[in-house]
């Protein structure tokens, strides 16, 4: 199974995203969880919705509060192109993101990974990403997803640039992202606020 999209159908799906803070490059140690498993995870998340409510194809940010799970909270780039997205994310929940990522066979990672790029500025500040040559992860999808556009649940090879973050501070942030590989380059500025959850809130169901 590899991950592909384009106007045939067919093609590379680069995502990007990104924040981060301070007066330099800011390099942020991996957290607890696994690379393979956050990999794994956010493709699921990913494949969760058809393109319509799709974050991935999302134009202004409404849905990327879509299926988010309750320990982290997802961003995601475009299916190519540009968008500006204004999205609020709950305090005390962490960030993570690719920059630009891919799933296939081995070698198809070696040769996305070959010519990856990306960076991404959080309220001016670069956020340096960790890279994941090759892992094997396991995506499942619900029917009619954007991503596999079935139900189904498989093992494959997972690469990127990726970024964990802790819990941003409450408040505005502005965060701008670029990413890269082969013909695909995609780029998305999001308008993010931190807020406390209101107490009413329930999370969002998700099953597969």
């Amino acid at each position: 199974m590899r991950c592909t999209w384009g106007t045939a159908g067919l093609a590379v799906l680069a995502l990007a995203s990104a924040v981060g803070c301070g007066p330099g490059p800011l390099t942020v140690a991996q957290p607890a969880s696994a690379s393979s498993e956050l990999q794994g995870k956010w493709w699921t998340w990913a494949a969760s919705e058809p393109e319509e409510t799709n974050p991935v194809a999302d134009d202004d940010g409404s849905a990327c509060d879509r299926n988010q799970p309750e320990d982290v909270w997802f961003l995601a780039g475009t299916f190519g192109g540009e968008a500006e997205r204004e999205c609020t994310v709950p305090a005390g929940r962490p960030i993570a993101f690719p920059l630009v990522n891919y799933f296939g066979d081995g070698q198809d990672c070696i040769a996305f990974m070959d010519d990856a790029e990306g960076s991404a500025l959080l309220d001016g500040s670069p956020v340096e990403p960790e890279v994941y040559e090759g892992e094997s992860i396991i995506v499942q999808g619900l029917e009619g997803n954007a991503i596999t556009g079935a139900r189904e649940r498989f093992t494959t090879t997972g690469c990127g640039l990726w970024v964990q973050l802790p819990a941003l501070g409450l408040g505005q942030h502005i965060l701008k992202i670029i990413g890269r590989s082969g013909d695909l380059s995609v780029g998305v500025e999001y308008r993010l606020t931190v807020q406390e959850p209101s107490e009413s809130s329930e999370p969002p169901e998700f099953s597969v």
